[in-house]
């Protein structure tokens, strides 16, 4: 193999980068380290992670105290089959999991990531109706809503550019126009007219859709849209694979909710950002669909990793770090510090649809473009922000922070005031 001098050159000859064209992208930067909301480049280059790198690094990078569980983990049980088998790191991270999400939430079913936590949501939903011998195949989701990129995940996501080679190999789903503020009372009754006793589910991520744009509406329409989806006996999917673990500004987004959901996804911060591990939860009333003496009703989904006592020892540690107080406490002030920044925000005619829910802050960039995924102002962006040491990554023309919860108010400061920059130049 031709030998080259740096790691990026030896990254371009051998690897393929999501959501990348290949061709035309730059040669990718380097990072050698990180510590806390830092990113060390291999030039020495320090990078602020505005966007908690793909929003798993909930408590920053290297966090000790993660790494000291995660190393006495690998010493004792790095992994076992978890079919016929079970290890103190999953047990316990359910019965500690379990507490904390809405009351009605009854059985943990491991899985790998986000995505496949929203198939293992979707494969119990029509086989919940299967086993019952009332079939149902009709689900509901928002317009604009991304819940993964596998095959079911893909389904019940929004049609746009990243679904248009695989739309004839995804199963149908009816849609709901996001409700936005000001299109409640359309989207609700849309939904009476929908909802049948023909749906199996409806999938939503509660208050905040997050690569649809960080669009964001209220816990109202929501708690009455999975009312009628009750009343008609669908069952409700809550995916808080982005919107968990505090980053609306409570546990879960849910928590807002006076409905509660069915099923729930999770993924992203469970483990603080260590490694990969997925979650579906789910009613003891789903639970209790799949018991039976007939194998045949069993739910047949696994992965060779299921409950990986490395990632669940991860997820533990990550849940002590997010409910000591220190880390509630930040939550709470980095709310507090994106809401004071929004006064700022609000005197540039560039950043228009200025939004808020919790530690989540985002704005469209108007600039008279087009507002796609991708307009040249998404690219134009992400780099004068690079160049100043800021890591955010455009949604098309929305830009959004989303940072860790270690980061401090100075490090706001100096993101916010690049960001200032970045629209003085619009």
């Amino acid at each position: 193999m031709e030998q080259y001098t740096s790691l990026a050159q030896r990254d371009q000859a051998v690897i393929w980068h999501p959501f990348t064209q290949m061709q035309t992208a730059p040669l990718p930067i380097p990072i050698v380290r990180g510590k806390g909301s830092v990113l060390y480049g291999e030039d020495g280059q320090e990078y602020l992670d505005m966007v908690s790198s793909w929003w798993v690094s909930i408590h920053g990078h290297a966090n000790a105290y993660i790494a000291e569980k995660v190393a006495a983990q690998l010493t004792e049980l790095e992994h076992v089959i978890f079919a016929g088998f079970t290890h103190e790191p999953a047990v316990r991270l359910a019965e500690r999991l379990l507490p904390v999400l809405p009351g009605n939430q009854r059985k943990v079913f491991y899985s790998d990531n986000g995505s496949t936590a929203v198939e293992v949501a979707l494969k119990m939903a029509f086989q919940y109706w299967h086993n019952l011998g009332k079939p149902r195949r009709k689900v509901i989701a928002f317009h604009d809503a991304y819940h993964g990129d596998t095959f079911g995940a893909m389904a019940v996501g929004g049609r746009s550019a990243f679904t248009a080679p695989f739309v004839p190999f995804l199963f149908d789903v009816e849609y709901l126009p996001t409700p936005v503020p000001g299109q409640e009372a359309a989207v609700l009754a849309q939904a009476e007219a929908l909802f049948s006793d023909e749906v199996a589910a409806f999938i939503a991520e509660p208050l905040v859709q997050g690569a649809g744009g960080m669009i964001m509406y209220t816990l109202g329409v929501l708690d009455q849209l999975m009312k009628i989806a009750h009343r008609h006996g669908a069952l409700v999917i809550a995916d808080e694979v982005m919107t968990g673990f505090g980053r609306t500004g409570k546990l879960f987004a849910s928590h807002y909710l006076t409905e509660q959901p069915d099923l729930m996804c999770l993924s992203k911060g469970l483990t603080g950002g260590t490694m990969a591990l997925g979650i579906t939860t789910c009613t003891q009333a789903v639970y209790e669909a799949f018991l039976s003496e007939s194998k045949f009703k069993t739910l047949f989904h696994g992965h060779s990793f299921t409950a990986n006592p490395v990632a669940c020892t991860a997820s533990l540690a990550s849940l002590d770090i997010l409910l000591s107080d220190e880390t509630l406490a930040n939550i709470q002030r980095i709310s507090a510090q994106h809401t004071a920044f929004i006064d700022q925000l609000s005197g540039y005619g560039s950043a228009t649809n200025i939004r808020q829910q919790g530690t989540i802050l985002a704005f469209d960039l108007n600039t008279g473009e087009s507002t796609s995924y991708f307009s040249n102002i998404r690219d134009y962006a992400y780099q004068f922000l690079l160049d100043r040491g800021v890591i955010m990554r455009p949604l098309g023309n929305v830009l959004y922070f989303m940072p860790p919860y270690c980061t401090t108010n100075g490090q706001l400061a100096y993101a916010y005031a690049q960001v200032e920059e970045l629209l003085r130049t619009l």
